[in-house]
């Protein structure tokens, strides 16, 4: 499903730390992406029979990225816990406000969102659709979750399998993001309740703090 999506600019900043516990960070995530989404059946092979190379070319276009900032990484990890903590993983963080619609991402919980993040997004979708067969074929959430998993593994990280057919959120509101995300001032029960309804243990929290919340 094609998406209309918000142009950033990129920052040049140097994450504080993006190396630590990477094992610990992609099994949080992993739970993140077995949580209730708009999606079809998730499979391995959702697209395999339209745009068979999609893993491969995210890829490509996130080590691009990687190599222009390595900000990149924590930017799209963060980018991806804040969509998914909202309305699961559908991407609904990627659309732009229109109208009268203020959307998620200018809710103030989003507005500290790196801009390389969003371009990690949106460099990766033009490259697939830059491919023929797989133009307007591949959701911006699947995209997301794959940039997400490729960030992880090209930064030392372990890789992971992501099955795929997520569809991309039709909805996209600031008023959905009230009490979905973190607050400087929870407590350590309003956190774990938090993180729990999530599917996430204290273990996961603790593996997504830091620069990455």
């Amino acid at each position: 499903m094609a998406r209309r999506v918000l142009h950033h600019n990129s920052s040049n900043h140097h994450p504080n730390n993006v190396t630590s516990p990477l094992l610990s960070l992609s099994l949080a995530l992993l739970c993140l992406l077995s949580a209730p989404a708009a999606s079809a059946q998730l499979t391995r092979t959702h697209y395999a029979g339209v745009c068979p190379n999609v893993e491969g070319i995210v890829r490509g276009a996130v080590q691009k990225k990687i190599q222009q900032t390595f900000v990149t990484i924590p930017a799209t990890i963060r980018l991806f816990f804040h969509d998914c903590f909202v309305q699961g993983c559908d991407a609904s963080v990627m659309v732009a406000s229109a109208g009268s619609n203020r959307a998620e991402k200018d809710h103030p919980d989003n507005l500290s969102l790196a801009g390389d993040g969003f371009d990690t997004v949106i460099k990766a979708k033009q490259a697939v659709d830059a491919v023929a067969g797989c133009r307007n074929k591949v959701s911006c959430a699947d995209i997301l979750a794959l940039a997400t998993r490729d960030v992880i593994a090209l930064s030392g990280g372990p890789s992971y399998p992501v099955e795929l057919g997520r569809l991309d959120g039709l909805r996209s509101t600031a008023g959905s993001v009230n009490g979905r995300l973190p607050q400087p001032n929870f407590s350590l029960a309003q956190l774990n309740s938090l993180f729990a309804a999530n599917g996430l243990s204290q273990s996961d929290m603790i593996a997504l703090s830091g620069n990455l919340i």
